[in-house]
């Protein structure tokens, strides 16, 4: 089986993190793994407190899948300070030639801060370089590259930004920018792929990000093209969002066995 290694925070309430990265890698037919990097009290309605995982055993987790299991993808999601963005990167370093997604999460959906500013550094100057793919949102490229981003162009040059800074591969996500229709970006060095669908009108997008960057740790193989990979994750993701059951009071969760 496709192995994946998912380094993240967990939510107990199963829409987002480690939970949906793992209910996104198992309906994709892929074998998931994780380190938990958090422990989080959220709901739909938002993050009301974060306990840390010590740095130590986030590398334990990791490397007790690495030496064992085996990783062909690894995926990093919630890493909350300076010293995790650290350890992940030895890790990596240490995951071979699996590909890497980088979601680089700083903000939840209710708004709730996962990451200090003082760790935004960090990512730029070493999960950045170390990112076969990237996929970051809006409000994520703009922190990270310091630039506006409120529009289409303004995700191509931010994208094109990230890419400077070292990653192989950006996915720029759209849902943050107004309109009718979502544009997302597949950006390499050579070539600008262009994603667009119909904007769904609806609260229940918790955990999105998550799940897309999960989805294409699951479904990224070698010999394919990395463009088909992408349509094939952000198809998943549109559907467990239009297939949602309608749980919470707030951004409701995805139904990711949609497919079952």
């Amino acid at each position: 089986m496709h192995r994946v290694l998912i380094i993240a925070g967990s939510d107990p309430s199963g829409g987002a993190g480690i939970q949906a990265d793992l209910k996104t890698v198992t309906c994709l037919k892929a074998y998931g793994m994780t380190a938990v990097t958090a422990l989080t009290v959220q709901n739909t309605l938002g993050v009301t407190d974060v306990f840390p995982v010590p740095e130590e055993i986030i590398a334990a987790q990791a490397m007790a899948c690495i030496e064992d299991i085996g990783v062909d993808a690894v995926k990093t999601g919630m890493l909350g300070s300076i010293g995790v963005v650290e350890t992940v990167a030895s890790v990596l370093d240490l995951a071979g030639e699996a590909f890497r997604v980088i979601d680089p999460v700083m903000v939840a959906k209710g708004g709730h801060r996962l990451l200090p500013e003082a760790a935004i550094d960090a990512i730029r100057h070493l999960l950045i370089p170390r990112a076969d793919l990237l996929t970051p949102n809006a409000p994520e490229a703009a922190v990270l590259t310091g630039m506006s981003v409120d529009t289409h162009d303004d995700l191509q040059r931010a994208g094109e930004a990230l890419l400077k800074m070292g990653a192989k591969a950006v996915l720029m996500k759209g849902g943050h920018v107004d309109g009718d229709v979502v544009c997302d970006l597949l950006m390499t060095g050579s070539r600008v792929a262009r994603f667009e669908a119909q904007r769904i009108e609806t609260r229940h997008t918790h955990g999105t990000g998550c799940t897309l960057a999960s989805a294409c740790a699951a479904l990224y193989r070698e010999d394919e093209a990395l463009e088909g990979m992408v349509d094939k994750a952000r198809a998943y993701v549109l559907d467990a969002i239009k297939a949602a059951p309608g749980l919470g009071g707030g951004h409701g969760p995805l139904k990711h066995n949609w497919a079952l």
